[in-house]
């Protein structure tokens, strides 16, 4: 079920909050165990089957986690804790990896040993990349100590809980039970209010801005994997019209996540913070996705850092001293954490060659710009006219290397990625006709008007992504979600942006909501196939 279906908006979420908040007048317990059952139904309604492949896991990782709670009372058993911990990551693993990179493999084996092993076609369970990663996370912070209780019906709220369920955020267990431990289950014209404008916001990015943006991308990355060369010109736009059309996306299902999640009176963590107008890849990734950059920090790249850093200062070898860092050092505690967490995350956001690309080459990335940092502050000791400098520049480049490298996240095979990339640096030539020989939709009958069409999809979400204030920002007096606090209304504070419970604002929802649900046709969140 999409969020941005009728069927989702006019059926399924009035009936849900209508009925939960019935239940919360009578009993917290009663409303609570009912957003298990729906958010069921709304994992299930796609495919069934979907439920009967991840409740066992489910119910084996709530096990897990029961086994550790029990060690952790008491005295000697943190060997044995350890074990189940690693029992539980490797089960973890191993279910994502049969259902998400079976095939993968086999195809990877086929293509470097010229075999013919079948493809196995298996299903894959909607959103298993992010319901993985929240298990992961559980079970580590009830070895560490972090969780010290939980019931059955806590653990499948936790997991289950359907706004952030598919794509996200990843959220803590200990940021979320105490909240439901709380809510009151009833309306609030508050929470109802915030939802509702962050419902909408979020519609109107992914139904209007996005899917009209790929509108004009999608054949040119069809006519690239039919074997066209792709010049120039129709590789940025392809580049960037891709970039823009993730980023209001994700950012779009962002704010319908954070959106539903308040209609129950729950904050879910902040997960974008307008990314494109990161000056460094440090910082865009600090921005884009914050919750999976979270989650790789604590949980992949701190444990190897440590490791890593100990076994050095065992053999008397010198660790990370900030610019007095050695060239050893620096590969070996920040290089090499780096792109393996970064090849993680490429691997996390799917099954292809183009993803590992995509995510070695930001790990490259993020460790030019470590370097950079590094060497810069002895080359350019005067901070102030450095920042006047590089903040502009950064900020371009980034916005460059993001778009370039999206072609492989983007691109259907390599050898069309390969294409893109070919064409982004002019190898391909820079003629706009090449497309026009092939049947590819809107480019069949290529003329000007398309082209300022396109044009207009392109620079007017461009302006919009890196001069309007964001979701975050516009709402921020009623802290739409963990982590933003209403002092950061102050960039709105005074302007026509500046959200408020009033009758102009109420105009200004109801507008979007029009338009949106004139553009809603039947298109998923790009990360739901993650």
């Amino acid at each position: 079920m999409l969020f941005n279906s009728f069927g989702f908006l006019a059926l399924y979420l009035p009936i849900t909050l209508l009925v939960f908040y019935m239940l919360g007048l009578r009993s917290r317990e009663s409303a609570i165990r009912w957003l298990i059952i729906a958010s069921l139904v709304f994992y299930g309604f796609w495919r069934p089957l979907n439920v009967l492949i991840i409740l066992p896991s489910i119910a084996i990782n709530f096990a897990l986690a029961s086994v550790l709670l029990r060690l952790n009372s008491g005295d000697g058993a943190r060997s044995t804790s350890k074990a189940v911990l690693i029992a539980g990551i490797l089960f973890n693993v191993a279910f994502l990896g049969v259902f998400k990179y079976t095939d993968f493999v086999i195809g990877a084996v086929n293509d470097t040993l010229a075999t013919h092993l079948p493809l196995m076609h298996i299903i894959l369970p909607l959103g298993i990349s992010f319901i993985t990663f929240q298990k992961i996370a559980f079970l580590v912070d009830v070895q560490a100590g972090r969780i010290r209780s939980f019931s059955l019906q806590e653990y499948c709220t936790f997991v289950l809980f359907f706004p952030q369920l598919i794509a996200g955020p990843i959220v803590h267990y200990r940021e979320m039970m105490p909240q439901f431990n709380t809510v009151s289950c009833r309306f609030d014209k508050q929470n109802a209010a915030v939802g509702l404008t962050l419902l909408v916001f979020g519609l109107f990015k992914k139904v209007v801005i996005a899917d009209s943006i790929s509108h004009y991308v999608t054949p040119i990355y069809e006519h690239s994997a039919a074997g066209g060369q792709t010049s120039l010109l129709l590789a940025w736009v392809a580049a960037v019209g891709f970039t823009l059309q993730i980023y209001f996306d994700f950012s779009g299902y962002t704010d319908m996540a954070l959106g539903l999640a308040r209609f129950f009176g729950i904050k879910l963590p902040q997960n974008f913070n307008s990314p494109l107008r990161a000056t460094s890849i440090i910082d865009f990734w600090l921005r884009w996705h914050m919750t999976l950059t979270r989650f790789l920090t604590a949980y992949i790249y701190n444990p190897l850092l440590l490791t890593l850093t100990r076994h050095r200062q065992s053999k008397g070898k010198p660790v990370f001293g900030g610019r007095n860092t050695t060239a050893g050092a620096f590969v070996s505690l920040l290089m090499f954490p780096t792109v393996t967490t970064m090849f993680v995350s490429g691997v996390w956001h799917g099954a292809g060659y183009g993803f590992i690309i995509w995510g070695l080459l930001h790990g490259l990335y993020l460790t030019i710009n470590h370097a950079w940092r590094l060497t810069a502050a002895r080359l350019w000791p005067d901070r102030a006219r450095y920042h006047r400098v590089m903040r502009p520049a950064g900020l371009v480049l980034t916005f460059v290397v993001v778009t370039a490298t999206m072609v492989f996240f983007r691109a259907s095979t390599i050898d069309s990625a390969l294409d893109m990339a070919k064409g982004l640096v002019g190898l391909n030539g820079s003629s706009l006709h090449g497309i026009t020989q092939h049947d590819t939709g809107i480019f069949a009958d290529w003329n000007m008007r398309d082209f300022i069409k396109m044009a207009f999809w392109i620079v007017i979400p461009m302006a919009v992504a890196l001069s309007c204030p964001n979701s975050m920002q516009i709402l921020a007096r009623y802290e739409p979600a963990l982590g933003v606090r209403p002092e950061q209304a102050s960039l709105v504070t005074g302007t026509p942006f500046a959200w408020n419970i009033s009758f102009r604002w109420g105009l200004a929802v109801s507008a979007a909501a029009a338009i949106a649900v004139v553009f809603m046709g039947p298109s998923e969140f790009l990360y739901w196939q993650f």
